[in-house]
């Protein structure tokens, strides 16, 4: 059994996962207005990602016992200045849930929850690569700003992107 401290925290992470998708769902579309395909495809798959992250959690919370509760998720943000601040923004939001996971992972020790902080080794490292990911892509995305044509060839290569769902297209 979880304790209550616990169960709300993880409850809250689950939501703040289903904003994460929700925001880089934002993205996908700031970017599919602008005609760049593949930072929409990009970040498309991000927002599959962070969904299924939030079912692990959905899935935790019962196999524990628990109730995941639906909460309000905020509206994210639908503008940014320029393609590069919306992928700083993705890698300062990824920075941020990483400070949300270790923080959660300071509570399991405190309530000395070992299987929850089984569980939470796998974000610890996920999110790892997310940070990288987004810092990688952010890093380009300066470089290809000082290149002509610079951002449609890397707009090109972020459309190879593998999802984690096939998304249907438009008929």
């Amino acid at each position: 059994m979880m304790t209550e401290k616990i169960k709300e925290a993880l409850n809250n992470q689950m939501i703040a996962e289903m904003y994460s998708s929700y925001l880089y769902l934002s993205m996908a579309s700031y970017f599919e207005a602008k005609g760049l395909e593949g930072c929409s495809h990009w970040m498309k798959a991000q927002a599959q990602e962070e969904m299924v992250h939030a079912m692990k959690f959905y899935h935790f919370i019962h196999e524990r016992g628990g109730r995941a509760i639906m909460k309000t998720i905020d509206a994210p943000p639908s503008e940014w200045d320029s393609p590069l601040k919306a992928f700083e923004h993705a890698l300062e939001h990824e920075k941020y849930v990483t400070s949300l996971i270790n923080n959660l992972m300071e509570l399991a020790i405190e309530e000395k929850d070992h299987a929850t902080q089984i569980f939470l080794q796998w974000f610890i490292s996920e999110q790892v690569e997310e940070e990288a990911s987004a810092s990688q892509v952010a890093e380009k995305m300066r470089l290809a700003e000082e290149t002509h044509g610079g951002l449609f060839m890397l707009d090109r290569e972020l459309s190879q992107r593998a999802m984690p769902i096939p998304i249907p297209q438009e008929n």
